[in-house]
């Protein structure tokens, strides 16, 4: 079997290179050309010859436009990488006969409420990351070719950026954070999302009719609020000194961003774990993990 991996070196893409490498030939790609293969979202004339080229069996798209406040502003990039790059990526699976999967995002919806979004609920993003990442969806689902899209969501990393390692620094910096108590999620590691991927992509193999959308994220739920608190409080559990002595909750009115978030990131992840018999560990033990990585506890 012969993988394409777009987006080698974002947080889940680095993951994805481990979880597919036993899986068969693995051709993982950046937006620099290597030996005359370029997987920059933005080049669509490149991407697709670079698929043809390859001819693969499975098309894995990790490489997306994540700045969800600068696609406020950079509307036109943000489109071409999120939904036209999707489309592009999309016709040429069809046309080699290859599998496509493909990671979207819960900012797809509203936001509203409190109940955990279901695949078939109504679509109605509030800012244009979230809408530029729809786009990507419908076109996949239109072009005709076999698919598998994962919406997820909080999604971090060891390796690079992400909020808790934020939150380490802030906390050794300031005697006082104050953290938005408002918005709830589930944090998802980008391991745990690459090793369900392979997973999947094993059965999918077998069971094509298994195709469609699916909610992947960790178990539970938190506010950042929450989620801060338990990454401190492990952290000085663990040893760490830090300067902060008060968290505050906050609410996201009191935290302006150029792009409006989503107060529900809630994903009921009941059609994957049912469909492919996964179980997703809750929030806690993907993140305690990455923290004593970070740590080195």
């Amino acid at each position: 079997m012969k993988i394409l991996l777009l987006g080698k070196n974002g947080q889940v893409g680095w993951e994805l290179q481990r979880s597919l490498a036993p899986l068969g030939e693995l051709i993982a790609l950046d937006r620099h050309v290597v030996d005359g293969l370029c997987g920059d979202l933005s080049d669509l004339d490149a991407l697709r010859a670079t698929i043809r080229l390859v001819g693969p069996d499975v098309i894995v798209n990790a490489a997306a436009y994540t700045s969800v406040d600068k696609a406020e502003s950079e509307t036109e990039v943000a489109d071409r990488i999120n939904g036209q790059a999707s489309q592009v990526i999309a016709e040429e699976a069809e046309n080699v006969g290859a599998w496509l999967i493909h990671y979207s995002t819960d900012y797809v919806f509203s936001g509203v409420g409190s109940l955990p979004w279901q695949e078939s609920d109504a679509v109605a993003p509030v800012n244009h990351y979230g809408a530029s990442k729809l786009a990507g969806e419908q076109a996949i689902a239109a072009s005709g070719c076999k698919y598998l899209i994962f919406r997820t969501s909080w999604v971090y990393g060891a390796r690079g950026n992400n909020f808790a390692k934020t939150m380490l620094r802030l906390a050794r910096e300031r005697e006082t954070l104050n953290v938005i108590s408002d918005q709830f999620g589930a944090p998802t590691g980008a391991d745990l999302i690459a090793d369900i991927t392979a997973l999947v992509i094993r059965q999918l193999l077998q069971r094509p009719e298994l195709s469609g959308l699916y909610h992947l994220a960790a178990g539970g739920e938190v506010s950042w609020f929450g989620y801060a608190s338990h990454v401190i409080d492990f952290a000085q559990a663990n040893g760490e000194q830090f300067a902060v002595r008060v968290i505050n909750p906050i609410e996201t009115t009191a935290y302006p961003t150029p792009a409006r978030r989503p107060l529900n990131s809630r994903l009921n992840t009941k059609k994957l774990r049912d469909n492919f018999s996964i179980h997703l560990p809750d929030w806690q033990i993907g993140v305690t993990r990455m923290l004593r990585e970070v740590l080195n506890k």
